[in-house]
């Protein structure tokens, strides 16, 4: 198998990195952190016109037909920067549910200005308490008329208080737990009856609990097939999963270099910390997981793309976020302690870095429910 980028996909990342080197520096993104919407339009406009919208979705909607493989270079670059704009919700989530499972008048309504940066989607499908089940149990649509009316709640949905639409999984029939009567809706984010309750994430990004009281949707607004929707749901996770594995490479490749850099400049003792071969051999096993991977995260991508089996894909990208949780927590934590006191503080980007691969070992399923999900499909 093939571990290295071609030369266009390479292009593309070298193309972002130097944008976000320049434009989304770690002050600059401090500040759009702190900002009142947490996002920054012209880095949005400039994903975009990277086509960094369209890379994933069918030529016929308006994308280049790509797949997860190469939007990896990107991802990594995107968790090297720390980047905080839901590029990988709206993509890997939103706009692959839209173009998979869509009508062609849906398609046509959404993905277009998806493509264009003009509007910005947000899967929401956990809810309270349900930890990573991707079944909906309090969230409910009964058919009304000629539509629908949804009442439920979702938690934690990122990219929700910037997104102009919100794609709903909920329960249409059956009872709670069935794999059957799972269904999604497209509902704007305006619509009345929807409420936000907005938050901001432990590593910056922006998200929100969102409550459904009587919303009324018409009949265009079902996504795909009403009640089967749990397997389209279930591939766009997969999918979104194994980029999220790329945004984690990159976060840990740049807590990697800072701490080498800390290790080659602070001076103990007269000399340089980075001399004492007990550090030494710390920074190497943290190279080494990162590789490592980096390896199961290309292999999870490459499946995904494959398409076909749904058993095999599941088992790819599960042992990829096993491998990808286990390196977080000891590349985040390393990097943290060689950095010393100074790893604790908001001015060290290593910190940042601990903080966003803690959120990526827990996103989308820890290492215990991987586990767990590995062993039921084998």
């Amino acid at each position: 198998m093939n571990f290295e980028y071609s030369e266009e996909q390479q292009q593309l990342a070298d193309s972002l990195r130097k944008y976000l080197s320049n434009e989304y520096d770690f002050e600059k993104r401090k500040a759009i952190v702190q900002s009142a919407s947490g996002v920054s339009d012209a880095a949005w406009s400039t994903f975009a016109e990277l086509g960094l919208t369209a890379i994933a979705l069918p030529e016929a909607d308006g994308g280049f037909g790509g797949g997860a493989v190469d939007l990896m270079g990107p991802m990594e670059a995107c968790g090297e920067a720390l980047v905080v704009e839901p590029l990988l919700d709206n993509i890997a989530l939103g706009a692959r549910l839209v173009s998979r499972a869509g009508s062609a008048a849906q398609r046509t309504a959404l993905l277009p200005g998806v493509v264009e940066g003009r509007t910005k989607l947000a899967f929401a499908g956990l809810e309270p308490g349900a930890r990573y089940d991707l079944i909906p149990a309090r969230t409910q649509a009964r058919a009304s008329g000629s539509g629908w009316v949804l009442d439920g709640e979702k938690t934690v949905v990122i990219g929700a208080p910037s997104a102009d639409t919100l794609i709903v999984s909920a329960r249409t029939a059956g009872a709670a737990g069935q794999a059957d009567g799972v269904s999604l809706f497209l509902v704007p984010r305006g619509a009345a009856g929807v409420t936000l309750s907005p938050c901001r994430t432990v590593d910056g990004q922006r998200a929100a609990d969102v409550r459904f009281a009587g919303v009324q949707l018409g009949a265009d607004a079902l996504l795909g097939p009403q009640g089967g929707a749990l397997p389209l749901i279930e591939e766009a996770v997969d999918f979104a999963t194994a980029l999220l594995c790329a945004d984690a490479i990159g976060t840990m490749k740049s807590a990697n270099d800072a701490t080498l850099e800390y290790l080659k400049t602070r001076k103990q003792f007269g000399v340089a910390i980075g001399s004492f071969q007990a550090l030494q051999h710390r920074m190497v096993d943290m190279y080494v997981v990162c590789e490592q991977a980096r390896s199961m995260a290309i292999l999870a991508a490459a499946r995904v793309d494959q398409g076909g089996d749904a058993v095999e894909r599941k088992r790819a990208v599960s042992a990829a976020k096993i491998k990808i949780a286990d390196a977080a927590r000891q590349v985040s934590q390393e990097s943290v302690q060689l950095h010393g006191g100074m790893g604790m503080t908001e001015e060290m980007k290593v910190s940042h870095s601990f903080r966003r691969l803690t959120m990526i070992a827990q996103r989308f399923g820890d290492a215990d429910h991987h586990l767990e999900r590995y062993a039921a499909l084998s």
